[in-house]
């Protein structure tokens, strides 16, 4: 009698910790319980907490990271633009093939030769980019290594040799130009390979009319210069207004100055 009453306790004992590992692991992959139990719902999202029926992220493989002397490589789903090559990717603002000059593995603007963009144009992009000023430096303020990275060709994130170089705060290397300075200055001597990654967001449009403006970050040499910065319009004209468009091309500036870039892609972000 006591061995058949050992014998039912250990089968309860079993039962009740596969019972208990069964709920565990279920709760582990997220399926334990009903929509409601323990795992609300994401506002404005149809996904629950820990939602396994969500769709995992895309993989994709890293970069690296670049050196005075050599260039990163970039993560594997970004789009090259430019890499040391060619300008094929590129024309200009004038209409015919970019005019700029292309040789040890960059291209070097010529001044007077006007602007070049993208032949493709973005939405809501991440950017890299890097650019070197011209060595011995020439010329004061605005006048000294100056050019820009224009996103959607409309809003311009300065290039200035701003190295022991004063200017405007607005117009200084890293400003959002003539809307918001850079929250710090962190500009290498002119010749060193300076670095940009920009997180741009596009305005939103509603009923033509502006429901969200755009907005950007942007880190300078790993440093971040600008902190989700509304922009107010394109920054070429004194009192902003929004120009409808949902995508652009990226432009880069010929202000009368021989900067040199580099080793530039960019990545459009997806929704979720």
């Amino acid at each position: 009698m006591m061995k058949r009453n050992l014998i039912v306790a250990l089968v309860v004992l079993i039962s009740v910790a596969v019972a208990g590992l069964t709920a565990f692991q279920l709760r582990a992959n997220g399926r334990q319980g009903t929509k409601s139990e323990h795992r609300p719902r994401l506002p404005g999202s149809k996904w629950y907490v820990h939602d396994m029926h969500r769709p995992q992220p895309r993989v994709m493989t890293p970069g690296t990271f670049s050196t005075q002397e050599t260039p990163g490589r970039p993560p594997s789903d970004a789009i090259v633009l430019f890499d040391g090559k060619d300008l094929s990717k590129w024309q200009s603002v004038n209409d015919g093939p970019a005019r700029w000059k292309v040789e040890d593995g960059y291209f070097q603007v010529v001044p007077g030769t006007g602007d070049i963009e993208t032949k493709e144009k973005f939405g809501a992009v991440q950017v890299h980019l890097e650019w070197s000023e011209p060595t011995p430096p020439h010329g004061t303020s605005q006048g000294r290594g100056n050019s820009g990275v224009f996103l959607q060709g409309e809003y311009e994130i300065q290039v200035l040799d701003s190295f022991h170089n004063i200017t405007y705060p607005d117009g200084q290397c890293g400003a959002v130009y003539g809307q918001h300075p850079p929250l710090v200055n962190v500009c290498r001597p002119p010749g060193e390979w300076q670095t940009y990654d920009l997180v741009f967001t596009p305005a939103v449009w509603q009923g033509g009319r502006v429901r969200i403006p755009p907005y950007v970050t942007v880190f300078q040499n790993g440093v971040l210069v600008q902190n989700y910065a509304k922009i107010y319009g394109p920054t070429k004209e004194a009192i902003p207004h929004y120009v409808p468009g949902a995508i652009g091309p990226l432009r880069l500036q010929d202000h009368h100055n021989a900067v040199r870039y580099r080793n530039i892609w960019i990545r459009e972000i997806r929704p979720e």
